[in-house]
């Protein structure tokens, strides 16, 4: 997918040309999903982009952002632990990679030759492996 110009300065309601309804009685995880949606995406933080990736919310865009910030650190943190982006970039829908191999490719390069430190964070890469067949 070609991105439209300056997409990193639009919001992902602009970006999709979806505005979803204001949550009503719903969790902070929500709240703060639909919140982001509102936010334009060179304003996401490294915890922004990882609870919205974990939600398998808006990865068309965020998943290039996640990537960039891979490639400088592979276990960049959010909020929670070293590693916790690159956690959940693995756990991504495998439909996902199948319909964007580039993206699949750029982290397959990434992590291909640190499978042994990425193990030792215990995190799983066989979904990720298996989702595309190079």
């Amino acid at each position: 997918m070609k991105p439209e110009k300056n997409w990193q300065q639009k919001t992902l309601e602009v970006l999709e040309k979806n505005v979803w309804p204001d949550p009503v009685d719903t969790t902070m995880l929500i709240k703060r999903c639909h919140a982001l949606r509102k936010l334009p995406l060179d304003q996401f933080s490294t915890e922004d982009i990882r609870m919205m990736i974990g939600q398998q919310i808006g990865l068309t865009y965020l998943i290039p952002l996640a990537l960039d910030i891979l490639t400088k650190d592979l276990f960049a943190a959010g909020d929670f632990f070293e590693g916790d982006l690159l956690k959940n970039v693995l756990e991504i829908d495998t439909v996902f990679w199948n319909d964007n191999r580039e993206y699949w490719q750029r982290l397959y390069n990434l992590i291909d030759h640190r499978r042994e430190e990425i193990h030792s964070h215990k995190f799983d890469t066989t979904k990720f492996y298996r989702s595309v067949h190079r």
